[in-house]
């Protein structure tokens, strides 16, 4: 059953040019995505294709100069502005890809216990930095005394502590050595065994594929495939989307085969589709109008050529 559904959300940012002339830069078009509970969606794609502005807009913490639309629901009723900000770090609960998000003036110990939901908060925060491995002194650190690695991790105790029913997790697992990330993984599938549904925003699909139930694919600021995660294996023959299947075979272990171009611009995006430029099965009419999303083989995929 999905907890929250992202329905044709686009983001775009008012921009001054010479003269003082405005204009709107669109840097997401028309993306959807489900979270259901009890399962993990693993977010993929290259820097700029929207995957953090996704989390953002869904917790509203866009800067003032965006304008976002479409439709955000929250157990089947709209995420509006008042009830983001009463469900922000209680029921949906956030770990940023920064870790500037800790406030520089409080001792991370103190962070962690204000995010505890049940239980004594002093009880549960040493028992998650245990989890983690941070010894009982770093509690009393500010983060500016935390390396990169020990910040990250007090991240995610504050979101393990928090008792949410979504986890919106920005690359995580950056600057983890291998046994952490590996337990951090492994504590995302157990939020999802528990009942509660997961957004895993990554780079590194190698770590999606030890936990996703499902991979969104995205590019350009949209969503190009949603896949289950089985499909990602062999050539990438399953896939259906051309970006999809050169994503997972420009992979070192796939074949490293580049794929030509570069994603384009929010100011300079194509009209039809977006990934066309590239796309070796791109035809004039692909070039016309952007395709809607469509269902085939048991995944979602944004392609008038897929099968």
């Amino acid at each position: 059953m999905a907890i929250l559904e992202v329905e044709n959300l686009s983001v775009s940012f008012k921009q001054y040019t010479n003269g003082l002339k405005q204009k709107n830069v669109n840097v997401i078009t028309s993306l959807n995505v489900s979270l259901e509970e009890g399962k993990i969606l693993a977010v993929v794609g290259a820097s700029g294709s929207g995957k953090s502005l996704l989390a953002h807009a869904i917790l509203g913490i866009l800067p003032d100069h965006a304008e976002v639309s479409g439709n955000i629901a929250y157990n089947g009723e709209e995420l509006t502005q008042a009830r983001q900000l009463e469900f922000r770090g209680k029921e949906i609960a956030f770990i940023p890809q920064s870790v500037t998000y800790l406030d520089p003036l409080m001792r991370v110990g103190e962070q962690v216990r204000t995010s505890v939901r049940q239980g004594n908060p002093l009880q549960e925060q040493r028992k998650v930095f245990k989890r983690y491995r941070l010894s009982e002194h770093v509690a009393n650190l500010f983060p500016f005394q935390l390396s990169g690695g020990m910040a990250r991790r007090t991240l995610l105790s504050t979101a393990m502590v928090s008792g949410a029913k979504v986890i919106l997790a920005d690359e995580p697992t950056p600057g983890l050595d291998e046994k952490v990330m590996a337990e951090a993984l492994a504590h995302f599938k157990q939020f999802a065994d528990y009942g509660c549904a997961v957004m895993f925003i990554t780079h590194d699909i190698e770590s999606a594929l030890k936990i996703a139930d499902d991979i969104a694919v995205f590019y350009a600021g949209t969503t190009v495939e949603i896949a289950p995660v089985a499909n990602f294996s062999g050539d990438g023959e399953t896939l259906r989307h051309p970006y999809s299947k050169a994503l997972w075979r420009a992979l070192p272990q796939n074949g490293f085969t580049p794929i030509p171009g570069s994603q384009p611009h929010p100011e300079f995006l194509p009209s039809g589709c977006l990934f066309a430029p590239r796309c070796q099965m791109a035809t004039e009419e692909c070039g016309q109008v952007q395709p809607e999303m469509r269902k085939i083989r048991n995944g979602m995929v944004r392609c008038i050529h897929a099968t």
